[in-house]
């Protein structure tokens, strides 16, 4: 029997804690017989002296078992259960295109997605633009869809790691977040929870990314691949560039719009392609899928020109209860802005993205994002067409379009974006879209 004071005063002078002693402070989370002051307190003392690789091992585990795990094994699955996770960013749609895209090349994705918080969008509040559609089905429904279509994705259910969500509730005003320990064991907590034979991550770099510096992102690379393959799962991490938006657009129904353009080649921008065929590739031969990159990359891009990526999305939508014409008439489904305005650029010059979560944030005021978690989403607004880094413009030339729901929230995303650019006389070197891959 343990003290779970005597648990905190080991952590905050610096001591290592067991498993045994982690799994009956997460039990206790769960079951409420910890308080809010002693996980508060606890998650102060991690924040300060960190947890070891075995910690944190221990930590996710005991966060993954605090609720229900799905098991896979029973359906007799012909190909193996994998899924990726974005650290998150602005105009990253591609959880839309790559969990059809995986199910096309023989893998199955369950895929249990978040909402967008501050300047980062939620892959659950695209779907949520999508008349009909269910985020939250039965895990009858859930399972079946996964099984016939090889792809679902949905929100993360109650009984998913529940210890994970009351932590984060109180690390969140506790200013205790920024814990690669805790960032770790919460993610992969969810995502072990899900029941994966692999897992790729996306890890952003840049000034829209989660993580402040470089080196941060590469701390929380090394911690997921680290712990989650200690924890028994195959998983590697691509470490992406988010100095600019992914896509050249943002915004629920706007990037809904954007996935089934790519899906079905009417427009592939070259930057989301490069990063969505290296996620899908690693994904691939992680599952065992493909032996090599090369072999994976000719796989799915014969996915893509089939018309089976495209055909899967289509089923996973009308099979989760949304139109299943969505994809020959978005416009009949999709709501659209009323108020469409370039933001042009003030003189000429390279465009340089001074502030890519500035982007974002221009979402976020134009309705399209969260600034509390209990705000509602306008599905309609965001940005499309947006320049990217390095490109020469023209003084009056358009930065971005601006979609909006009233003239005065058009001109204050107008002002938005301008600020967020920077129009330098010289032409400036392109970022990597890719950075590095960490791999166990």
């Amino acid at each position: 029997m343990f003290l779970t004071q005597e648990i905190i005063r080991k952590k905050r002078d610096n001591g290592v804690l067991s498993a045994e002693e982690i799994e009956f402070f997460v039990r206790g989370i769960t079951d409420g017989s910890v308080s809010e002051g002693q996980i508060a307190a606890l998650g102060m003392a991690v924040f300060f002296n960190d947890m070891n690789m075995d910690e944190r091992v221990a930590f996710t585990l005991a966060m993954r078992d605090s609720g229900q795990v799905l098991d896979w094994r029973a359906l007799n699955l012909p190909g193996p259960v994998v899924d990726k996770h974005s650290t998150g960013g602005v105009g990253d749609v591609v959880s839309l295109l790559l969990g059809p895209m995986i199910a096309a090349c023989g893998g199955y994705v369950p895929m249990i997605s978040g909402r967008g918080l501050g300047h980062t969008g939620g892959t659950l509040d695209k779907f949520d633009a999508i008349p009909g559609y269910s985020t939250v089905p039965d895990n009858e429904l859930f399972r079946k869809v996964v099984q016939d279509v090889g792809v679902a994705i949905i929100g993360q259910t109650a009984q998913l790691a529940p210890a994970d969500k009351r932590f984060y509730s109180i690390r969140d005003v506790t200013a205790t977040v920024e814990s690669v320990a805790m960032i770790t064991g919460s993610i992969l907590s969810k995502k072990l929870s899900a029941g994966l034979d692999a897992l790729v991550m996306d890890v952003k770099v840049g000034s829209g990314a989660f993580m402040p510096t470089y080196d941060k992102s590469v701390e929380l690379a090394e911690s997921i691949v680290a712990v989650g393959n200690g924890a028994g799962m195959q998983t590697s991490a691509i470490l992406t560039d988010m100095n600019e938006s992914l896509a050249p657009y943002a915004g629920n129904a706007l990037e809904v719009r954007g996935a089934m353009d790519y899906l079905t080649g009417r427009a592939r921008p070259a930057r989301l392609h490069e990063v969505t065929l290296a996620l899908c590739a690693e994904m691939l031969v992680l599952g065992g899928l493909a032996a090599t990159e090369e072999e994976a990359r000719t796989k799915l891009v014969a996915a893509l020109d089939s018309g089976e990526a495209a055909e899967r999305f289509a089923r996973m939508v009308s099979a989760l209860g949304g139109p299943a014409d969505l994809l020959d008439q978005p416009d009949k489904h999709l709501e659209q802005a009323p108020f469409v305005v370039p933001a042009p650029a003030l003189s000429d010059g390279y465009a340089n993205v001074r502030d890519c979560r500035a982007i974002g944030l221009a979402v976020v005021s134009l309705g399209g994002g969260r600034r509390r978690p209990t705000d509602e989403i306008d599905f309609a607004v965001g940005l499309t067409e947006l320049v990217e880094l390095g490109a020469q413009v023209a003084k009056g030339q358009p930065l971005a379009m601006v979609h909006a729901r009233t003239e005065a929230a058009a001109q204050q995303a107008v002002r938005e974006i301008q600020a967020a650019y920077e129009i330098s006389p010289v032409a400036l070197a392109p970022n990597p879209v890719i950075y590095r891959t960490i791999r166990p």
